[in-house]
């Protein structure tokens, strides 16, 4: 029996569409195994956000192929979709497989077709395959894929393709069938979700009301919306909901006008800003996380000044960031004023350590709250400790020796933040 290893990158629709790989070829007889030592076939699910991420999975393939030359290796996902057959060239690459046919890898294997990538933005129907099983304590579900924003950094459209939204049946069946399997929480992904249902005539707030009424499982979260699809009837609804989390993730990129509008961002700071502010004061400690991309082409040391303050007097929970990077084929490739690699550094720095300051903030704030946590499959590796989600998405651990509260939902008190991990205890 061939076995195989898979490697994800990136957004949480790569790991949706990894799951969905692994029950594609375990259902043809390959084993999956954990290290990458035990394995005949390597997969790169790979993300194309910023160039270190494309070098990254270059450095992964050609390291895995030099340690082992017979090793099959196939890169997929958008780097695959972006470069395409170039990628072949590469000596430590096998097999190049595109975003959508990545879903039925095996047969590209079985028939040694080396390249496959069709052009995704010819595609117009949202590709519906079932996930029949997996491993995972919450299972995530991608109600929809491609993005029709020409954000001025960004080359995901070109690897996605348009926005296609998938059906609401099928996302209802498929949550139903999640039930059967016991999962208690499930995550709704996309490139872009906040553009669902636009192809016919429906939105967003349809599909949680869908879901609300008409599906078991417990808890939800909404994957990254960008601040203009979050309006007063969608939160004035998550707000009602007994089902839907107290999470949200904002896709920001900027908190400074002029670089938003760098950036084709149709939205204000000052609107937004407001936004967090109503978030905060609609929910009990909402976790509100964010993505800000420091060193935008013609971000001025003034600009970043301004994203620093904005960022800092916010109400957000916590602030993932990383440096500008350059991408072929963007509207910011041919942009005047390029900032200098080190001092974007410096900037995404600064950010971090402002995101450091908030979730610890965040964390003390929920010191002493009893709240809903769901208990992981397994225990955490390094401490033995029981392990879960709090429905405002801290990771808690529960030093417990009970045996029979995996995946189960249970009222814990939140105790103490020690050592980069917060403590809770079983009610």
């Amino acid at each position: 029996m061939k076995t195989y290893y898979i490697h994800t990158m990136g957004c949480k629709s790569n790991q949706f569409e990894s799951s969905i790989i692994e029950a594609n070829l375990s259902s043809n007889g390959l084993m999956k195994v954990k290290n990458i030592k035990d394995a005949d076939i390597y997969i790169l699910n790979s993300c194309s956000v910023t160039h270190k991420s494309d070098n990254e999975a270059f450095y992964l393939l050609r390291s895995a192929k030099h340690k082992n030359p017979t090793l099959i290796t196939i890169l997929t996902g958008c780097i695959a979709q972006i470069e395409k057959e170039e990628l072949l060239k590469k000596d430590f690459i096998d097999y190049v497989i595109g975003n959508d046919e990545k879903l039925n890898l095996f047969e590209y294997i079985k028939k040694q077709i080396k390249f496959v990538a069709s052009d995704v933005m010819q595609q117009t129907e949202f590709n519906h395959i079932e996930l029949s099983d997996t491993s995972k304590t919450r299972a995530s579900l991608k109600i929809q894929d491609g993005c029709d924003n020409r954000c001025a950094y960004c080359i995901i459209w070109k690897a996605r393709g348009k926005s296609r939204s998938a059906k609401l049946d099928f996302i209802i069946s498929q949550i139903n069938h999640f039930s059967l399997q016991g999962f208690k929480e499930v995550i709704l992904t996309g490139i872009h979700i906040g553009q669902w249902g636009k192809e016919f005539g429906m939105s967003l707030i349809d599909l949680c009301k869908a879901i609300e009424t008409q599906t078991s499982i417990d808890r939800y979260r909404l994957g990254s919306l960008n601040p203009t699809e979050i309006n007063n009837e969608l939160l004035e609804f998550l707000q009602q909901s007994k089902k839907f989390c107290p999470h949200f993730h904002l896709s920001l990129q900027s908190a400074n006008d002029k670089t938003l509008h760098s950036m084709n961002r149709f939205y204000k700071t000052e609107d937004y800003l407001k936004q967090i502010e109503q978030i905060n004061s609609m929910f009990n400690l909402p976790f509100i996380g964010s993505d800000v991309i420091a060193g935008f082409a013609g971000e001025s040391d003034e600009d970043f000044e301004i994203t620093r303050s904005n960022l800092g007097s916010s109400g957000l929970t916590q602030i993932h960031t990383f440096p500008y990077s350059v991408r072929k084929g963007t509207i910011g490739e041919s942009m005047q004023d390029q900032v200098d690699e080190k001092e974007k550094e410096r900037r995404a720095n600064i950010i971090k350590e402002i995101s450091r300051e908030k979730y610890k903030e965040f964390i003390e704030k929920n010191i002493g709250k009893t709240t809903e946590v769901l208990i992981e499959k397994h225990r955490d590796k390094h401490s033995g400790n029981l392990k879960g989600i709090t429905r405002n998405y801290l990771t808690v651990q529960i030093p417990s020796v009970r045996e029979d509260i995996f995946n189960s939902l249970q009222q814990a008190k939140i105790i103490k933040y020690e050592n980069g991990v917060i403590y809770a205890e079983l009610m």
